[in-house]
């Protein structure tokens, strides 16, 4: 019958696809089960898609008209099953819409999936909830599959497994939602559980090395021991296999190169504890043998086996060997180093493994050097405040000069040295040209703040609440001062430095302070040029009218120099300081008058710091000699506070070694002596030292003298024992010597933060019979410090006194000091 409609169901069950003719009860089927039939596809429509599009859901059946079928047969099994494998759809159904002799129409019916009205979770809090937002697969409009419902589970139980929350539960309910037609609200209950602890370790198999000493070298999967209160036990997957990683590492630097982890175990202890059992087989140890050389021209095998550092049966460790090849930052210069700081850049040394004798390992270090490169272009990316010219005139790798890996790192230290850029950021990429053998080098730089404001407010004292109000401008630049197009909001750039400083409370207190450093004097030439202002009042209340005027200034050249190398430096400085008393008790017998001091200070030190920031390696080491004229000689002085005579001597040392990433080691020694020309003439009460506490200053700070920290003690408290009686004048030699632990905890630029532990000791001494520079006070704490570009260094320390002070019996062993600005010593 013509217009008789034949029905096609095809029923999917479990995620496979079947299809049946079935009859419908009010019609007669032509469709014969026991002989199928062959058609032609006349046409194929769909129903039920409200949202995907019916041409596209034609085109994944793989069928089309004018196909010949089979029915029944496997061609619409095989069609529903590819809609199936979508995971878009529910239901499928198949109808057979006509037959006209050998052609047939066939109506795909859908029943869609539903979409994502909206999410949300229970059993958590809100920090985790919107941590998990962004992690989980669902977006509001898209269908929920079961492979997206399969997938939030999964990255959930990832999530809390991260936390050593090994025991997480995720029960995901589906409701239609109120709002949207065919969709669905889901709400993922989530039951964390316990924290899984990692009860215990057994290792097995171990025979070289204590089972201890293997455990410690799993540096994030740890026993949960009732002593170990810092130290976290949780159980990580990701940690644990790269723990495991490590444990062969130390192997293999203890010379056992074959050492294998043959099988490893985690088990349940209980409901919140689990072990684990790993099986080593650690193998034999090796060590060196031989070493030879092939294929080197430029330096004898004497020479490189010197450099290479390593001697016949050394503990087999490569490891070491690579970095003594490669690069060894902690033991001088390697083998490749020597090549390319010659500008073989383009050289590669390649150890080979020639022969193995029993527990003995022969090496042929096969060298090919190469020709040498030029440097060719030099790129710099990332300024966009700072001139590219005040970066390259920092550079140490110049067009047309040869190659150098020293230069490229001292390039480095160099521009981390100028404050303006994050160090950890600065990027060094040669690019070689074997063709031409030439190499580009390309830098870039990320720029952060270095302006610095300060305000902040003290108390004076009999004077009252003292205000300051700081501005230093790191990156100024008076080329531009005149064109404000070029003010970003102030004219910077250009590397130089302004700084400006009021501090006052009203009538009682005043004083303004200003400098100017020109780093590059000329442009040319590392000659740097400061000149610097500064004028103090300060009155008392009272009828007398107690007055202190201080002016002064100075002006100071300093250029860097080539001998012995290009790390040293030497500055020169000229300065003049008027005090101005009326009333004012200064110093006993000088309360009226006028005092000046004209001084010479000249200073040769040199400096391979690597970062000024967070110091990792290289030395700092000064000598500063600060001469007034030699008034008593040139003829008798009437008047000893006329013209102040000195001559004052300051010496410090700072090293810095690289324990372990970003663990560094830092001794300081600090010496300082004044005294006059003449025998005859009495050490005046200017420029003299104080001991003690934090070293920020206190008391008469307008007459040069020196403050020296030293923590546990309070401030400017620390003398001999027999010169307790000059503790307010202060002394006229001094020591301290200083050992500190820095950690880095984080080096983001914004706010650089390392916390510390210190050991130091130091003394100060009334006159110099008295000078022992081993009778020293001792103290020990712990601190941190902060480094901001807008506020410069700011910190804590704790300090626990470990001598006790003369007539200090009763004071308190430990106290904290805050720190603010970089010290010096």
């Amino acid at each position: 019958m013509a217009r008789c409609i034949w029905v096609l169901v095809v029923l999917l069950m479990a995620g496979t696809a079947s299809a049946q003719v079935q009859n419908n009860p009010s019609q007669t089927t032509p469709v014969d089960y026991a002989q199928p039939r062959q058609y032609v596809i006349a046409d194929i429509t769909v129903s039920g898609a409200n949202f995907l599009v019916p041409s596209a859901l034609v085109s994944i059946t793989g069928l089309k008209v004018g196909d010949e079928i089979t029915v029944p047969g496997e061609d619409i099994s095989r069609a529903i099953q590819k809609l199936w494998e979508q995971g878009i759809l529910g239901d499928v159904e198949v109808f057979i819409t006509k037959i006209e002799g050998n052609r047939i129409w066939l109506n795909f019916s859908l029943t869609e999936r539903p979409r994502l009205a909206d999410f949300s979770f229970t059993g958590i809090n809100k920090t985790q909830s919107d941590a998990l937002k962004g992690k989980v697969p669902l977006q509001k409009g898209k269908i929920v599959t079961d492979a997206v419902l399969n997938s939030t589970r999964n990255v959930i139980r990832k999530y809390y497994n991260e936390k050593s929350y090994l025991n997480a539960k995720v029960n995901i309910v589906q409701r239609p939602s109120t709002t949207l037609p065919n969709s669905v609200e889901l709400n993922i209950a989530v039951d964390k559980g316990e924290k899984v602890k990692i009860g215990e370790i057994d290792i097995v198999g171990n025979e070289a090395f204590a089972e201890g000493k293997l455990k410690r070298q799993l540096k994030k999967t740890k026993e949960k021991k009732f002593y170990k209160i810092f130290t976290s036990s949780k159980y990580q997957k990701s940690e644990y296999e790269n723990d495991k990683d490590l444990l062969i590492s130390f192997y293999n630097k203890e010379g056992y190169r074959d050492a294998a982890i043959v099988s490893d175990s985690i088990y349940r202890l209980s409901d919140d504890r689990l072990g684990i059992k790993i099986v080593v087989d650690e193998g034999s140890r090796y060590y060196f043998r031989n070493i030879t050389w092939k294929g080197n021209y430029l330096y004898d095998d004497t020479y490189l086996s010197r450099v290479l550092g390593i001697e016949k049966g050394d503990v087999y460790n490569q490891e070491e060997l690579e970095k003594r090849i490669n690069y060894n930052p902690t033991a001088g210069v390697d083998v490749s180093g020597l090549y390319q700081n010659d500008g073989y850049l383009f050289s590669s040394i390649e150890p080979v493994e020639v022969a193995i004798v029993g527990d003995s390992i022969d090496l042929e270090m096969r060298v090919f050097e190469g020709p040498q490169a030029t440097i060719n272009k030099i790129t710099v990316s990332g300024n966009d405040k700072t001139s590219d010219h005040v970066i390259l005139r920092e550079l140490r790798t110049l067009p047309g000069q040869k190659y150098s890996r020293d230069a490229l790192i001292r390039s480095r230290n160099e521009l981390a040295g100028l404050g303006y850029f994050d160090p950890e950021q600065i990027g060094m990429v040669p690019i070689p040209n074997q063709a031409d053998g030439t190499v580009d080098i390309s830098y870039s730089v990320v720029e952060r703040p270095n302006d610095q404001i300060s305000l902040s407010g003290g108390w004076g004292g009999p004077i009252g609440a003292v205000g300051t109000v700081g501005l230093t401008l790191n990156n100024f630049s008076t080329r531009k001062l005149f064109n404000l197009s070029e003010w970003r909001p102030i004219p910077s750039g250009d590397g130089q430095r302004l700084s400006l400083n009021v501090q006052a409370n009203g009538k009682y207190f005043q004083s303004y302070s200003l400098s100017f450093t020109e780093p590059w004097l000329g442009g040319r030439k590392r000659n740097s040029f400061s000149v610097s202002l500064f004028k103090t009042v300060r009155r008392f209340p009272g009828e007398a009218d107690q007055r202190l005027n201080v002016d002064g200034g100075a002006i100071s050249l300093g250029r860097r120099l080539n001998w012995p190398d290009d790390f040293f430096y030497m500055n020169h400085s000229l300065s003049y300081n008027r005090y101005n008393l009326n009333n004012y008790a200064l110093f006993q017998g000088f309360d009226n008058g006028t005092s000046n001091s004209i001084s010479f200070v000249n200073t040769i030190g040199r400096s391979s710091i690597d970062n000024p920031t967070f110091p990792r390696s290289g030395s700092s080491v000064s000598l500063s000699i600060n001469l007034t004229p030699p008034y008593s000689l040139l003829s008798d002085r009437k008047d000893q506070f006329e013209f102040i005579e000195f001559n004052k001597f300051m010496f410090d040392a700072s090293y810095f070694i690289n324990l372990a990433g970003n663990l560094v080691l830092n001794t300081r020694a600090h010496f300082g002596f004044l005294g006059t020309y003449s025998p005859n003439e009495e050490i005046g009460p200017f420029e003299r030292f104080k001991l003690g506490g934090s070293g920020l200053g206190g008391g008469n700070i307008f007459v040069g003298t020196e403050y020296i920290g030293l923590r546990g003690y309070d401030d400017e408290r620390v003398v001999n024992n027999d010169d307790v009686l000059l503790r307010s004048a202060g002394g006229v030699a001094f020591d301290k010597f200083v050992i500190e632990a820095r950690y880095l905890i984080s080096p983001n630029p914004a706010a650089t933060i390392y916390g510390l532990a210190f050991l130091e000791a130091g003394n100060n001494f009334g006159s110099y019979e008295r000078f022992n520079p081993f009778k020293l006070y001792r103290s020990t704490g712990v601190g941190a410090r902060i480094f901001m570009a807008a506020f410069g260094m700011l910190g804590f320390d704790y300090g626990w006194r470990l001598d006790t002070l003369p007539g200090g019996e009763n004071d308190k062993r430990g106290m904290f000091h805050f720190i603010i600005g970089q010290q010096i010593r």
